[in-house]
């Protein structure tokens, strides 16, 4: 399933001029656990997603307190350059809203939604 139908917010940023960051938060620490726990998250997935090699993918952070994922990589284009199309970031988040969530990893979680 995608990470869309799963995540709470799904959002991008600059972290500066020639970095963004993509933050995913999850509605329950049970359902962040679980993706967490799957590797869904990785530098290579990322990579993929973005068509950029996996070493400008700079972090890859789980962080349970805020039940979220950072994702930190290389901006293809600085921040203003000539050419660059979103200046602050805000709109690439896009391709995370595809990136594909193994329904085994939450069907515990939707049956027990179901029987509740």
């Amino acid at each position: 399933m995608p990470l869309r139908q799963v995540a709470q917010v799904i959002r991008s940023k600059n972290a500066g001029p020639y970095e963004l960051t993509l933050d995913v938060l999850f509605p329950s620490e049970e359902i962040f656990r679980r993706v967490r726990d799957a590797g869904v998250f990785t530098a290579r997935a990322v990579a993929a997603l973005y068509g950029l090699p996996e070493a400008s993918i700079l972090k890859v952070v789980h962080y349970q307190p805020a039940l979220a994922v950072k994702v930190t990589l290389v901006r293809p284009l600085v921040s203003g350059a000539v050419g660059e199309t979103d200046v602050y970031g805000a709109q690439q988040h896009a391709p995370l809203l595809e990136l594909e969530v193994p329904a085994s990893v939450l069907s515990p979680v939707a049956k027990r939604g179901e029987a509740g």
